[in-house]
């Protein structure tokens, strides 16, 4: 059973804190001022706009900045700043004791995509996949992708209708969701942190990669199991894919489509969620519905 955190209400308190790579705190100010106009009181943690190399500080800084607004009673949310990478070389330091007793909303995705998946498998918790501080900047604070976190993180229940796409398998789904970044859940294969997905909608999306590597992940991923019994599949952006001086010969959503096609469960393909600017929230371990059909496809939240 999944434990959903308390919604937010006017004058609770969102921390910021960047458990990952480095973020100018210039970067912040934007994101710093939507909050605030949206009532959230904001407390800043010590890694914005602290360097250590590509991090936001030493694993010990990141670690502890975290932890201490994760401890902290007047913290209602964590929104991190920024992925990259870090947070798998501080995960299995951090003490979910107190957090398990007084959830509050985990915010973020990418490189977040490690404690969405060790949050849902070992504590059991709902957490928020959605944008983080940078997509506030250039206008981004007014994009409908922001503004569903806004109300994600007021307790209104997702409902998402969006287009069709050629490559979808048409059916009808109900199950815990889960997901993130793709190179991310195949690097959490094998740990204590890697989702089991059985019976759950799964959703991915990726940025930077190779074609060929997205092929690796997804074979790993389905010689793991991990493709083999779940109730749907979402399949969202996978933005700035890059190719081998030898073209690998297929596109990204082809590849997965042929990684699928031995099952029946329900697939969507080009769903809203990305490293662009359209990367709608999602709350991960939630119950959802989702519905494809020849006219849309439909994800919404159901008790």
């Amino acid at each position: 059973m999944i434990v959903i955190p308390p919604y937010l209400k006017k004058n609770d308190t969102i921390a910021i804190v960047c458990p990952s790579g480095y973020m100018p705190y210039e970067n912040a100010v934007i994101c710093i001022k939507t909050l605030q106009e949206w009532g959230f009181k904001v407390k800043v943690g010590n890694t914005l706009g602290n360097q250590f190399h590509y991090f936001s500080g030493t694993d010990e800084e990141r670690l502890t900045d975290f932890q201490q607004m994760l401890d902290d009673d007047s913290v209602q949310a964590i929104l991190c700043g920024r992925g990259g990478y870090g947070l798998t070389r501080i995960i299995d330091k951090i003490n979910f004791k107190k957090f398990a007793k007084k959830p509050k909303w985990i915010i973020g995705f990418s490189d977040v995509t490690v404690l969405h998946a060790h949050i849902n498998q070992r504590i059991k918790i709902a957490t928020l996949h959605a944008p983080m501080v940078n997509a506030f900047n250039d206008g981004g604070f007014e994009q409908p992708s922001i503004l569903t976190m806004k109300k994600a993180l007021q307790g209104k229940p997702i409902n998402y209708k969006t287009a069709i796409h050629s490559l979808n398998r048409n059916g009808k789904a109900v199950g815990s969701l889960i997901g993130g970044n793709l190179a991310i859940i195949a690097h959490l294969i094998g740990t204590t942190s890697s989702y089991q997905t059985k019976n759950k909608i799964l959703f991915v999306e990726d940025v930077g990669e190779y074609i060929y590597n997205v092929d690796r992940m997804f074979l790993q991923l389905k010689r793991n199991g991990m493709l083999k019994h779940l109730a749907a599949l979402i399949i969202g952006g996978f933005s700035e894919m890059k190719d081998t001086t030898i073209p690998f010969g297929e596109e990204v959503y082809a590849i997965i489509k042929q990684h699928v096609e031995e099952y029946n469960y329900p697939v969507c393909f080009n769903f809203p969620v990305s490293h662009e600017k359209t990367n709608m929230a999602l709350k991960i371990g939630v119950q959802h519905q989702l519905t494809v059909t020849n006219k849309q496809v439909q994800l919404k939240e159901i008790n």
